[in-house]
């Protein structure tokens, strides 16, 4: 393995500007971390971006100073602190780190070991890359908050998840299928979305853009059991409280102002967050239960049952792409996950 240099490429910004500003994101030369006890040094072969990468450009102003944005990245460990246990210099590993410290678009980047799995053999570097933050969010919300049972293909009902063709939704819509009897229904508004999603694992789709009571009750007419929402969940909960039974959950992952829960309690309807850095930034006393999701997930993965979200990879991973990326998530029209494979010239 080469000798690991003192700089390498990143890309950062900082100052938070909008995306069509050349400045919003810059290519910076920056120095290779140091692990920490637990961390692994990863030399990162690809990149994803997620939603949380340009909320984070825009609503977190780092006054000057580099902050380097990335949470799902592959690659391949190339140091381990003093006392990492689970993986060696050479293993192949996928993860999507922590919001509280550096992110993955760098050359190298320092991730504790708990939160990382080993990648998919199965897989490239950036069909991996797009898969940790979205199972990771997908896992914790069905088998964590919903109280579903991971290979309990007994348990039966049915399942609405909310942009079905996004990369959560992609992959709850998955991992409902694959290890559950759950019936699927997704929410998809164009043709191209609505074929990805039903290739994804969703039986029935129904238009975000019409009011959702009547077209569920078509395909569900006594209702659905649980709600993954992904987006929309402050203008559709009463909608939520229409088509939910008795006791039904919901599980919410996107950000929103004040609602008015009230219209769940008829019903005793349970309501969930889901955000996988929870672990992460209040250091649990089970951040390891993500590098064991993970390693669950790239099990699914090789054995056929899961496969990648990744759709588009726009190059290598560098300012200009990834500010190509950022104006895709923020048009609302990416289609599962993309991502960007390589630094130019190292």
């Amino acid at each position: 393995m080469s000798p690991i240099p003192q700089t390498m490429p990143a890309v950062a910004y900082r100052k938070s500007l909008p995306v069509d500003d050349a400045e919003s994101l810059l290519d910076v030369t920056l120095p290779v971390p140091q692990p920490g006890p637990r961390d692994l040094l990863v030399r990162v072969e690809a990149v994803a971006v997620n939603p949380v990468d340009h909320k984070v450009r825009q609503n977190n102003d780092p006054n000057g100073e580099p902050k380097v944005l990335g949470w799902d990245a592959a690659g391949t460990v190339v140091a381990v602190g003093e006392e990492v246990t689970s993986f060696r210099v050479g293993d192949e590993v996928f993860y999507a780190g922590a919001l509280d410290r550096p992110g993955s678009n760098s050359r190298y980047h320092a991730v504790d070991e708990r939160l990382v799995g080993r990648k998919p053999a199965t897989l490239s570097f950036s069909e991996a890359a797009a898969l940790p933050l979205t199972s990771l969010t997908a896992w914790e919300g069905l088998f964590e908050h919903l109280g579903l049972h991971d290979g309990a293909l007994r348990q039966t009902g049915t399942l609405l998840v909310t942009a079905a063709a996004g990369g959560v939704g992609a992959m709850v819509s998955q991992l409902a299928r694959a290890v559950t009897s759950l019936t699927v229904i997704g929410t998809a508004s164009r043709p191209e979305t609505t074929e990805f999603a039903r290739r994804m694992g969703a039986s029935h789709i129904v238009d975000h853009h019409r009011p959702l009571p009547p077209q569920v009750a078509e395909v569900a007419p006594d209702g659905v059991d649980f709600v993954f929402s992904t987006a929309g969940t402050d203008r559709n909960l009463a909608a939520y409280a229409d088509v939910l039974k008795p006791f039904g959950r919901i599980v919410a992952i996107d950000d929103f102002g004040p609602v008015e829960i009230g219209v769940l309690k008829s019903k005793s309807i349970a309501f969930h967050w889901e955000f996988m850095f929870t672990r992460s930034l209040h250091r649990t006393a089970d951040q390891a239960e993500q590098g064991r999701i993970l390693n669950q997930v790239s099990r699914l993965v090789d054995a056929g049952i899961l496969t990648t979200t990744a759709t588009t990879d726009l190059g290598t991973v560098d300012a200009a792409h990834l500010r190509e990326a950022h104006r895709v998530l923020e048009s609302g029209k990416a289609i599962g996950k993309i991502t960007l494979t390589g630094f130019s010239g190292a």
